[in-house]
């Protein structure tokens, strides 16, 4: 089968699907709105004095960053996968021609319009509001950073839903991701102001290149050097999550195969 013949009409039927459930999707996108608690509290900190090299100002572009970057990169495939797995129901998936992870791909993506368009205010107020980097090679790279965020995060969530094959239930492995994700990715506090020991764990972790650098590219903290260095981190992170998901999805179909899933 032609995937990219196939491909256009898996996202029609995916973005069909995310209309049908937008109450869910809202509630979805209400959940993750921690980067307005972490807004609220440093701009408070920051009129008294800046922190580091941020002001009022500073903090809300980058928070303001963080929720639109976290809303349009996000991916809640390991629920999906999880349950599937357990009930069953992906041996319906196993019966099309075509990979499923092709297929959960294009039912994430599928909801990006929507979730896009439910952040357009958040959008504008940062872009008058908020001082956002000009540069057209930074802005370049942004959007490319945004594409290598959501990769990471699918791939990972596809990888920690696959374990799923093999553990009674993968959402305990995905609530350690989680909290990791919320400590070391700049999701509540950037990592500038972090010590300087954790700020080196931080970027040497993926969690970074989920959030934080796509963040710190387009508020204009890093040159196109640096950010064309994060951008081949980053997506040397992606490839990894996808091996590294496709071999453990791999595996684990075998196993669901031998046990009659």
């Amino acid at each position: 089968m032609n995937l990219l013949r196939v491909y256009p009409t898996l996202l029609r039927v995916g973005f069909s699907a995310a209309l049908a459930y937008r109450a869910e999707l809202v509630i979805w996108m209400l959940t993750t709105t921690m980067p307005l608690v972490s807004l609220s509290i440093w701009t408070a900190v920051a009129s008294e004095a800046p922190v580091g090299r941020y002001g009022p100002s500073e903090f809300m572009g980058y928070f303001l960053a963080a929720l639109v970057v976290r809303q349009v990169t996000g991916s809640w495939l390991v629920w999906e996968m999880n349950q599937e797995i357990r009930q069953g129901t992906l041996s319906q998936r196993l019966l099309k021609p075509i990979h499923p992870l092709w297929i959960y791909s294009a039912e994430n993506l599928a909801a990006l319009p929507l979730r896009a368009a439910l952040c357009l205010p958040v959008v504008v107020v940062a872009v008058v509001y908020a001082n956002l980097t000009r540069s057209g090679p930074l802005l370049v790279i942004f959007f490319a950073s945004l594409l290598g965020a959501w990769l990471i995060n699918f791939f990972t969530m596809a990888l920690i839903g696959s374990l799923a094959f093999f553990l009674e239930s993968s959402t305990s492995v995905f609530e350690i991701w989680l909290i990791t994700f919320m400590l070391l990715s700049g999701y509540v506090v950037p990592l500038e102001l972090f010590p300087g020991w954790v700020r080196g764990v931080a970027e040497a972790l993926p969690f970074r290149y989920t959030l934080g650098f796509p963040v710190e590219v387009v508020i204009g903290l890093m040159d196109t050097k640096s950010a064309l260095r994060g951008l081949a981190v980053q997506y040397t992170y992606a490839a990894a999550a996808a091996t590294a998901a496709l071999l453990v999805f791999r595996a684990g179909v075998r196993r669901f195969g031998a046990f009659g899933g």
